[in-house]
């Protein structure tokens, strides 16, 4: 389809909305961003804000087709999108994608999110990043592989033949915010560490947490980060990076003891190097996916889709 605007594709989450016009190719032709999240708009707001956002390309390229994912596609959300149960493959979701009627665009379509449920049942599911997953794959010619999603709520997700057939959420991200901004441990903290400091504190405490293997003991490991600071042990410039290592260093744990020993890591690339250097640490080989996935994830899904096409 060569290098005339296709689709309009949108990561959706719950505080941001990024859109991106994509060539028939998968090229990004040009970027949008704006703090429109779902959390912030009421049902009836979400098709004025797409139509005012991508106004500019309509204008330009006439009606096109365009596909969601995120917190979008949420209860609380534009409409909810039932979950895609694991495991499930890219035409699973394209089958499973809800359509809509806005004007101005060929079509618009949110895709669905996925669910799974763990060894003892307790069920987990993700919205958005099953879109990335499916771009890493794409982009890197790759039909199985562990992926890791960093962030507020982080994302280990295993894919075989082509297909997302588990995934684990921990809230290694919204832990450590709450950790540093509401409780005894944040008192302490100090700013402004060297990249040297920091790296210091950081990987001591991947470290310990490599050392805290019984169940539990990581609730005692916690106040470490006090009592260390308290016995002149820690600098307070240090300490923020020993609690962000603690709990990297847990999850990636819990990684390696589920069986993973290669990682490859999509997002942002602040993120992905802290994960990067403790994974270092705990001898998990680790490598990073092409930036942009969810471009080339939304592309794959709206191919199957027949959401791209002749008109």
């Amino acid at each position: 389809m060569g290098n005339d605007a296709a689709l309009i594709s949108a990561d959706w989450g719950t505080t941001s909305l990024r859109l991106y016009l994509l060539a028939g190719d998968g090229t990004i032709l040009d970027k949008r961003s704006a703090p429109q999240g779902m959390a912030s708009l009421a049902k009836h707001e979400f098709a004025s804000v797409l139509r005012e956002l991508c106004a500019i390309w309509l204008e330009r390229h006439g009606p096109l087709p365009a596909l969601l994912s995120g917190m979008v596609g949420s209860r609380q959300g534009w409409v909810e999108v039932p979950y895609v149960s694991c495991p499930a493959g890219l035409l699973d979701h394209a089958d499973k994608c809800a359509r809509l009627e806005v004007e101005g665009f060929r079509s618009v379509q949110i895709a669905a999110g996925m669910d799974t449920n763990d060894a003892i049942g307790i069920p987990d599911v993700m919205r958005g990043e099953e879109c990335q997953i499916f771009g890493a794959l794409a982009l890197m010619g790759l039909t199985s592989a562990t992926f890791v999603l960093p962030g507020t709520h982080s994302k280990w997700v295993s894919v075989s033949g082509g297909r997302i057939v588990s995934f684990r959420t921990f809230m290694t991200g919204e832990v450590f915010a709450a950790l540093k901004g509401h409780t005894i441990l944040g008192r302490m903290m100090g700013e402004g560490a060297s990249v040297e400091v920091a790296d210091q504190g950081f990987a001591r405490g991947v470290e310990t947490a490599a050392r805290s293997s019984a169940c539990g003991e990581w609730l005692h490991r916690l106040f470490s980060v006090r009592t260390l600071g308290l016995m002149g042990k820690l600098s307070d410039e240090e300490s923020a990076d020993y609690l962000s290592g603690l709990l990297i260093g847990w999850e990636l744990a819990s990684g390696v003891g589920a069986g993973a020993r290669e990682v490859i890591l999509v997002g942002s690339a602040e993120l992905t190097a802290r994960y990067r250097r403790a994974a270092g640490i705990l001898g998990i080989a680790s490598s990073d996916a092409p930036q942009d996935c969810v471009c080339a994830g939304h592309m794959a899904i709206a191919t199957a889709a027949g959401l791209i096409g002749p008109l």
